[in-house]
């Protein structure tokens, strides 16, 4: 029972942290779109729609978790095993993109330090 309970925590430790991680990247980044500066209620509405179809997947899973558990739970494991997968797949363009901005604005960042670099280097030095 002990470590049901231990298991069922990390369990739930993986799955709730990226979905408020998930809720909220989302929110922000769609409140920084161009489509709704100055708008609060459309930045209010589109955070509602996120964080209502989480509600709605929080509610569908114990639901369906209910139905495949009848037939024994190596089919609830798989459902869980590949809501993952096509949760992973769903933001893997996401992270993608991040990753490919990232290395542009370290390259651009290198880039500039050349150039600042080379610019306070003095054209002639004095020797000894």
């Amino acid at each position: 029972m002990f470590a049901n309970i231990v298991l069922m925590m990390i369990y739930r430790m993986f799955v709730n942290g990226p979905y408020a991680l998930i809720t909220t990247a989302v929110s922000a980044d769609l409140g920084t779109h161009s489509s709704l500066k100055g708008n609060s209620r459309a930045l209010a509405t589109v955070t509602a729609i996120i964080d209502g179809t989480g509600s709605v997947g929080a509610a569908l899973g114990p639901l369906l978790t209910g139905f495949i558990s009848t037939d024994g739970w190596n089919g609830v494991f798989i459902m869980l095993t590949l809501s993952s997968l096509i949760s992973g797949l769903l933001l893997s363009r996401m992270v993608v993109a991040e990753i490919v901005d990232k290395i542009a604005k370290a390259k651009e960042r290198s880039r500039q330090q050349e150039i600042a670099g080379s610019i306070i280097q003095p054209l002639l030095t004095e020797r000894h």
